[in-house]
């Protein structure tokens, strides 16, 4: 399952930085998690990290982005492609 941030946030800037796959991003008020990238942290540590640092609790499961924790993994493993195939497929540097 996919994390959300309800509106008791309170745009303390601590989350977004701490999550290993860049899917929390300031919306139009307050801080969104995008469910095609949230893995709950899974495969980076065993607790969702925006979750430990937020001082209002306001990070719930997203009942609308229900998956399992094998899915979760599945969709680390496919982030991680996604972040290596630039790289893979860059032309070599110019001298």
């Amino acid at each position: 399952m996919a994390l959300w941030i309800t509106d008791e946030c309170i745009n303390c800037d601590v989350c977004e930085p701490e999550c290993p796959n860049q899917a929390i991003s300031m919306g139009d008020e307050i801080y969104e998690i995008d469910p095609r990238r949230c893995t709950e942290c899974v495969g980076h540590f065993d607790e969702p990290q925006c979750v430990q640092v937020c001082p209002v609790s306001c990070i719930p499961v997203n009942p609308s982005h229900v998956e399992t924790r094998a899915q979760l993994l599945a969709k680390y493993h496919r982030l991680q492609a996604q972040g290596a195939a630039p790289e893979a497929c860059s032309p070599p540097a110019s001298s």
